[in-house]
C-alpha cells in the first residue's frame, strides 16, 4: 500500500514543485500517494490537482484539530508557511508552523520535510533585525527539532522569479536595462528556479531520508553575483545592461512602505554574512547528482522566460 505524502501549499509554486518531481519520479510515484494541502479546493489549480487524481482538502492553519484531520494517515508531510504580511503580522507564520508540527506528532508522521530559512538576527548577530520573514522559518524550524519529529530542512535559494514576476532588471530611457541593489556588485546570490526545482531537493530529501535527518539542504542552483546575474540576461538577449548600488534609502524609497525596511536588511543579509552565511553549494550538487537530478542554471531560466523580461 502506497505511503501518503502530505503537501501543504499544493497550489503554489513550493508545493506545486514538490508534487510535480514526485508524479515524474517513478520510484517516488508508485511508493507515494500525494495530498494537496490548499485554502480553496475549489479553485481551478485545486481541482486540476484533482484531475490529476491527487486527493485535495483544505485545512484551517490556526487550527490543530483540522490539521491533524489534514495529515492524518500521512508518513510524510512537507511544509510550507507563508509570511503574515498584511494578515495578523509576522508572527503568524510561526503559529501556523507551530500548528503543523504539532499536528504531525499527534498523528505519528514518520518525517516533516520543511522549506526553512536561516534566522537573520541571530546570523548577522544583532545588526540586522527585520527580516521576520526568514526569522520566523527558523523559529518553526527551531520548534519542529524541540519537538523530536523526524525532520529534514529544505531552505530555498534567492528566486529568479523575483526578476521576472516584480521587474527587477528595468529597461531605462536610453534602452540599456538596468539592475539597482543596495549591494555592491559581488554579493552572492544563491538563485534558485522555485517552480521547477525546488521540488528535486525534496524528493532527493525523501529519497535519503535516513541519511538527511536533522540535516539542512540548501536548495540553489548556484551563487551569482549581480554582474553575473546581468552578463547571463545579455547573453541571452542581446541586450545592453547595467549596475547600480543604490544608498538604503533610495532602494527603500521604490519599495512598499510597510516592506522597505524588510527587504533592504534581506539584501545587506545577502552581502553579509551571506544569504547561507557562506556555507558552500557542493553538497546540495552532489545530492542532487547522485539521483540524476540538475538544476536550472540562470541563463536557462532566462531562456525559458525571455518574454516576461522584455
Amino acid at each position: 500500500m502506497a505511503k501518503i505524502i502530505t503537501v501543504f501549499g499544493a497550489t503554489g509554486n513550493q508545493g506545486g514543485s514538490v508534487i510535480r518531481a514526485i508524479l515524474t519520479d517513478p520510484a517516488a510515484s508508485k511508493e507515494f500517494k500525494i495530498r494537496g494541502i490548499t485554502r480553496d479546493i475549489s479553485k481551478p489549480a485545486a481541482q486540476a490537482l484533482v484531475k490529476e487524481g491527487i486527493e485535495v482538502k483544505s485545512a484551517d492553519m490556526n487550527s490543530e484539530s483540522s490539521l491533524t484531520d489534514a495529515i492524518r494517515g500521512s508518513h510524510s508531510v512537507f511544509l510550507v508557511t507563508t509570511p503574515g504580511w498584511g494578515e495578523g503580522g509576522p508572527e503568524v507564520e510561526f503559529h501556523h508552523g507551530r500548528n503543523v508540527a504539532n499536528a504531525a506528532k499527534s498523528a505519528g508522521v514518520e518525517h516533516i520535510i520543511y522549506s526553512s530559512l536561516l534566522n537573520v538576527t541571530e546570523t548577522s548577530g544583532g545588526r540586522l533585525t527585520h527580516v521576520p520573514h526568514f526569522d520566523m522559518k527558523q523559529h518553526v524550524e527551531s520548534y519542529i527539532r524541540e519537538l523530536g519529529l523526524p525532520s529534514t530542512f529544505v531552505l530555498p535559494g534567492y528566486f529568479m522569479s523575483n526578476f521576472s514576476a516584480y521587474g527587477m532588471i528595468r529597461k531605462d530611457n536610453n534602452g540599456v536595462y538596468t539592475l539597482a541593489y543596495p549591494v555592491s556588485e559581488t554579493a552572492k546570490f544563491p538563485l534558485l528556479d522555485i517552480s521547477a526545482d525546488l521540488g528535486k531537493f525534496v524528493l532527493a530529501a525523501m529519497k535519503k531520508r535516513t541519511e538527511l535527518l536533522g540535516a539542512q539542504v540548501l536548495a540553489a542552483d548556484n551563487y551569482y553575483t549581480p554582474l553575473q546575474i546581468l552578463s547571463g540576461f545579455e547573453a541571452v538577449t542581446g541586450k545592453k545592461t547595467r549596475y547600480s548600488q543604490v544608498g538604503a534609502e533610495a532602494y527603500k524609497a521604490f519599495m512598499p512602505p510597510e516592506l522597505a525596511e524588510e527587504l533592504l536588511e534581506n539584501h545587506l543579509f545577502i552581502e553579509d554574512p551571506g544569504y547561507y552565511n557562506g556555507r558552500s553549494l557542493d553538497a546540495s550538487h552532489e545530492l542532487l547528482s547522485e539521483l540524476g537530478l540538475k538544476t536550472t542554471s540562470w541563463r536557462e531560466y532566462v531562456e525559458k522566460h525571455k518574454g516576461a523580461f522584455l
